[in-house]
């Protein structure tokens, strides 16, 4: 069932023999043991225990953290990794929709009752190779069926999150939501907003970069009442209309949940990001007319710019990154520049495609044409020009610094910069030979042209 080879399985054996030595009982526990049973490849490993967090404290001396100990957590560090050993326990009241107002400590099939769903209740124990399942997990993962242990509307209340955790383990596992428990999630979506930002975005994000469809997720949340909650921005996708000469597949919703599917793996968060927001500026731009033909011309103009704009709120609401919202930011805001690529000069389309975001920004775009006018020739131009400079940078060293127009005689200040701008774009248009020639052409227009030496 787990992989013998597996530094991580060793090391959690070797805490495990550690707590039975001392007469405790020890069992992996949780998510470990149904991605086991799934054959999914294994991120960390639970442990669940009757020893006491004193006690795990003295077994392993020099190699614990006391992060949750008031909640019977203790965490234990391996050369493998650090794992979570958490005893046994039953909890009280939550007094504030994430943490339990008491709790007490118990035994194993008591500590199941308490977790959330049905697939993450089960145990192994290492030493016999069984599983025990207190719960009905090992029935739900033959159904293939994310089922609330016990009361959902109970399990709800206590900790929120499992609002979306619920539909990102049905998306990621590719498995169904129990009925009752879907019905429960709908009841208690507004509860959503008690949730902080930064367990949201961290289980939002989650779904985006691991389910192989992500648009089942996406679906699910609306159907739950939960997405507009915390990104309405996507939720005003639906039935936004788009021109059917270019968008062929249907609505902004379905356009960008085709290209959630189709993001390649390994994900990048950005352009997962990306992919979901670069059309959040239709649904407030979208314009549709009656053509004399009786046909709707359907325009959204200045969306990428009001898009940027709103992917930028969105994700700050979630509290992620700076930087991440940086990059999606400037993907959203550029890409529909794409189509004018064959057309902009030399030196405009150097600095285009020598953007940080730039190699993003172009599988962006493949996903975009491919999930609507499958018109793959801007693509096509793109890569010809990256193969064209493959054997330079994309924008090469200046060849002309601020001390040369110095030296030209240029007067330092604001103008200074201005010049440079003009002499890199001479040089990345080809307009010039070498270094040398640019010089001359520059020393010509500062000394001869009045237009160009007041404003270049």
């Amino acid at each position: 069932m787990f992989d013998d080879s597996s530094p991580l399985y060793a090391d959690a054996l070797q805490v495990i023999a550690r707590l039975r030595d001392a007469r405790h009982e020890a069992l992996l526990a949780g998510g470990c043991v149904r991605d086991a049973l799934l054959g999914r490849a294994l991120k960390d490993m639970d442990i669940a225990t009757s020893a006491r967090p004193e006690e795990i404290e003295a077994l392993f001396p020099g190699r614990t953290l006391a992060i949750g100990k008031a909640f019977g957590v203790m965490l234990v560090v391996m050369p493998s990794g650090t794992f979570d050993v958490a005893t046994f326990r039953e909890e009280g009241d939550y007094r504030d929709g994430r943490h339990p107002g008491s709790i007490r400590f118990a035994d194993a099939r008591a500590d199941a009752q308490r977790r959330d769903f049905t697939i993450n209740g089960l145990f192994y124990d290492t030493e016999r190779g069984t599983v025990l399942d207190f719960v009905g997990g090992l029935r739900d993962l033959e159904a293939r069926i994310v089922r609330a242990i016990g009361d959902p509307a109970g399990r709800f209340a206590e900790d929120r999150l499992r609002l979306l955790r619920a539909v990102r383990f049905a998306a990621v596992l590719d498995f169904d939501l129990d009925p009752a428990t879907a019905a429960a999630a709908r009841a208690a979506a507004p509860g959503l907003g008690d949730v902080s930002p930064e367990r949201i975005g961290v289980e939002f994000l989650r779904l985006l970069l691991e389910a192989p469809r992500p648009s089942r997720g996406l679906e699910r949340l609306h159907d739950l009442d939960l997405l507009g909650r915390f990104l309405p921005e996507v939720e005003a996708m639906r039935g936004v209309p788009q021109p059917p000469e270019f968008h062929p597949e249907g609505d902004v919703w379905t356009h960008t949940l085709m290209m959630l599917d189709a993001l390649p793996p390994p994900r990048d968060a950005a352009l997962a990001c990306a992919a979901l927001l670069h059309d959040a500026g239709k649904p407030g731009t979208t314009i549709a007319q009656p053509r004399p033909d009786g046909s709707l011309e359907i325009r959204s103009p200045n969306h990428a710019s009001a898009g940027a704009e709103l992917a930028r709120q969105a994700l700050e609401r979630l509290r992620q990154p700076s930087a991440l919202i940086g990059e999606v930011e400037a993907m959203v805001r550029r890409h529909m520049t794409f189509p004018e690529l064959p057309r902009m000069r030399p030196a405009k389309l150097r600095r285009f495609m020598g953007a940080p975001t730039f190699e993003r920004e172009l599988e962006l775009h493949r996903l975009d044409v491919i999930c609507s006018s499958g018109d793959m020739s801007v693509w096509r131009f793109a890569k010809a020009q990256q193969a064209a400079w493959a054997a330079e940078p994309v924008l090469p060293e200046a060849w002309v610094r601020g001390r040369d127009l110095l030296a030209l005689g240029l007067a330092p200040g604001p103008r200074v910069g201005r010049w440079l701008t003009r002499a890199y774009d001479l040089q990345l248009d080809g307009a010039v030979a070498d270094r040398d020639a640019l010089l001359e052409r520059l020393r010509r227009e500062l000394a001869g042209d009045e237009e160009l030496s007041h404003s270049p």
